[in-house]
């Protein structure tokens, strides 16, 4: 990260040079690598200095299926009667907020607890519901009037592929089904989660998808203004490539 200042610099290029030293002393250890995406999800840069830049170092040693979702389209392809069988009404406008299965995103729940009240009043028809995974107990967030909690959730994609609206950390599984699901969400990456802040944020860049907020400087006004602006907006994601799972299936089964 930019404010770790040079020597954390150089560590991070040095140790980026000791796996390229390795993979090219020994390329006989990787039968095949594959890069879940496509080309333009490689961000630009080299990695480090004087070492190979970052999207001509990976087209070498990889291989490209695509991203791999994790779920079928047709699983989520009426929206509508998913919609009915999660009991969503019709003229309801679901939020869900979700931060994969880790307890770091107990803040965030709260921040978007305590957003609600307000989202609640510039939405009225808002239904906001937070799911706080296997790893945080729902009694932890704010006793919010109208605010729903859940713990652990089987198959959430289906919730995040009809809902009109989500909240997430930056995590690359959660914002991805969002954007296959073509739903539109706000995403808040961890602050120093390097992945989050860079590859995942340019990956979404590219699709046009979710809009990045900050955790330091977007408080329960900012999030609850941003909830109700992006409900009313309609998502235009670059479409996610089908098929990624098969064409992954099919570079392994080249070694068979």
């Amino acid at each position: 990260m930019a404010d770790g200042g040079e020597h954390e610099a150089f560590l991070a290029a040095d140790y980026n040079a000791q796996m390229v030293e390795h993979v090219a002393r020994h390329p006989r250890v990787r039968d095949r690598s594959i890069f879940v995406g496509d080309p333009g999800d490689v961000v630009p840069g080299r990695l480090g200095r004087g070492l190979p830049v970052i999207r001509d170092w990976t087209r070498e040693h990889f291989r490209f299926s695509g991203y791999v979702t994790g779920f079928e389209p047709a699983e989520i392809a009426d929206r509508d009667a998913l919609r009915r069988e999660l009991g969503y009404g019709p003229e309801e406008r679901v939020c869900v907020v979700a931060a994969g299965g880790s307890a770091i995103g107990l803040g965030l729940m709260r921040r978007a607890a305590e957003a609600f009240p307000e989202a609640k009043w510039l939405v009225p028809e808002l239904r906001m519901i937070v799911v706080c995974g296997p790893r945080i107990d729902p009694g932890a967030l704010p006793d919010v009037d109208g605010l729903e909690t859940h713990g652990y959730v089987h198959r959430l994609y289906r919730q995040l592929a009809t809902c009109d609206l989500a909240v997430s950390h930056g995590g690359l599984s959660t914002t991805m089904e969002l954007t296959a699901a073509n739903t539109p969400f706000l995403f808040f990456p961890l602050k120093q989660h390097f992945e989050q802040n860079h590859h995942v944020a340019h990956r979404l860049a590219r699709h046009g998808a979710g809009r990045r907020m900050s955790y330091d400087d977007d408080g329960p006004r900012e999030l609850a203004t941003a909830i109700a602006e992006q409900l009313g907006r309609e998502p235009r994601h670059l479409p996610i490539r089908p098929g990624g799972a098969t064409r992954a299936a099919e570079i392994i089964g080249e070694l068979l």
